[in-house]
């Protein structure tokens, strides 16, 4: 099973030059197990997943954890979009009063975008999803509502005996009274219990966290100390803040893991980086 990041930005792409080494394309992730193609989330990284896709690919499942714009802004630069050739099946939660074709329509309509959804080449097939189970291929997912505005899904997905957990946007201390020391209430810990590989929001130090509770992100900090309860085998620190720069990222970072005791490996997300898992 290969994992490559497209996107790990949040809220706002925000390319540069100081922002090389980790990238500025928002959310976007691609697991890929023979012919089965699943992405996490279609923020801008995932234009150039499309163009650099593998041609043996003809099916794509598109797993939408929520519909804030920094991940959906670059579904509609997607290339097997206008192919015909492709079958794509998009999964995301529905929101509160609106069906998430309703809420996918608006996105593929004027003044947002000119091309409307039914007008794409490709056949797209739109699933909905919530405290749900599923399979697609040899994977077998879960998806679970999170801590963050949306509503907002998180991803279990299991292949044979290895797990990834994808919580780009998440909040685990809000409203979980013991965090970090006990699991009991705690967003999100269902889906990434025992995770091989947890792709986690990082976005803020401690003090900006302090100043933004509700806002549904979590700091670097609080991250780690959810992938220690979480007993996770590796990290990657995801959705970083748009105005942080590589030198930023790598001094927070630095920061943030003095006195933890980290016990699992942990990495910041930057684009084009690549994980295997057996």
């Amino acid at each position: 099973m290969k994992i490559t990041i497209w996107g790990c930005r949040g809220s706002l792409p925000s390319p540069g030059p100081s922002k090389t080494k980790f990238g500025g394309n928002t959310a976007c992730v691609q697991v890929e197990n023979k012919n089965s193609c699943i992405i996490f989330d279609g923020g801008s990284g995932i234009q150039n997943l499309g163009i650099a896709i593998d041609p043996e690919i003809s099916e794509i499942n598109i797993l939408l954890t929520h519909l804030h714009i920094d991940h959906i802004i670059g579904l509609g630069y997607f290339q097997p979009f206008y192919n015909p050739k492709y079958t794509v099946n998009i999964y995301g939660p529905a929101g509160s009063t609106v069906s998430l074709i309703e809420r996918l329509r608006r996105y593929f309509s004027p003044p947002f975008f000119p091309v409307r959804l039914k007008e794409l080449p490709a056949t797209i097939h739109i699933h909905e999803i919530d405290n749900s189970s599923f399979e697609i291929d040899d994977f077998i997912l879960k998806s679970e509502y999170i801590c963050h505005p949306g509503p907002t899904v998180g991803y279990r997905c299991e292949l044979d005996s290895s797990v990834i957990t994808y919580l780009p946007d998440h909040e685990p201390a809000l409203g979980a009274s013991h965090f970090p020391e006990l699991n009991e209430w705690c967003s999100g810990f269902n889906l990434s219990n025992g995770a091989d590989l947890l792709f986690h929001d990082a976005q803020y130090t401690t003090p900006e966290y302090e100043s933004r509770i509700g806002w549904g992100h979590s700091s670097m900090r609080d991250a780690i100390r959810f992938g220690s309860l979480s007993k996770v085998k590796k990290m990657v620190l995801f959705h970083h803040d748009p105005s942080n720069s590589d030198a930023q990222l790598e001094a927070m970072f630095q920061n943030s893991i003095k006195k933890e005791n980290i016990d699992f490996e942990l990495i910041l997300g930057r684009e084009n980086q690549v994980f295997n898992l057996a």
